[in-house]
């Protein structure tokens, strides 16, 4: 027998830790299900809900794409997907967040030498500028 939902959006919003309107958001996007509705209307969820939006919030926290978490959703986590199509998505993010790494890599060795290279001086003579302002920078070329 499944439990009676009983929470408010409010309630649930505290719980989880996610904004009202981002409950909302999710609701219309189809992440989060629609929830059940009293009779005048109000939005009502449960433990059900509950661990499902956490799961949400949680795996965006992660930086899980929305459609990642719809396809862990859809495997039925947080439980009932196989550790096999769950590691096939989380393969891929894997991919993402590597790629996000040597770009950030490639950012930090860069600004540290400009960093370096900066004197302090006048804004026309600050190498970090240079390397920000793409205008300057084909001015130059």
């Amino acid at each position: 027998m499944r439990e009676r939902p009983t929470l408010s959006i409010g309630e649930l919003s505290r719980l989880t830790d996610v904004n009202i309107e981002t409950i909302r958001y999710y609701e219309k996007v189809g992440v989060l299900p629609a929830p059940s509705r009293t009779g005048s209307g109000r939005r009502i969820y449960g433990s059900r809900e509950t661990r499902t939006l956490a799961f949400i919030r949680r795996s965006r926290e992660l930086g899980f794409t929305l459609d990642e978490v719809r396809a862990l959703l859809n495997l039925g986590a947080p439980a009932n997907a196989t550790c096999a199509q769950v590691r096939e998505i989380a393969g891929r993010h894997l991919k993402d967040i590597q790629g996000k790494i040597a770009d950030l890599t490639k950012l930090e060795s860069l600004l540290n030498k400009t960093i370096k290279r900066c004197s302090g001086r006048a804004v026309p003579e600050c190498p970090v500028i240079d390397v920000l302002d793409v205008r300057r920078r084909n001015a130059d070329a």
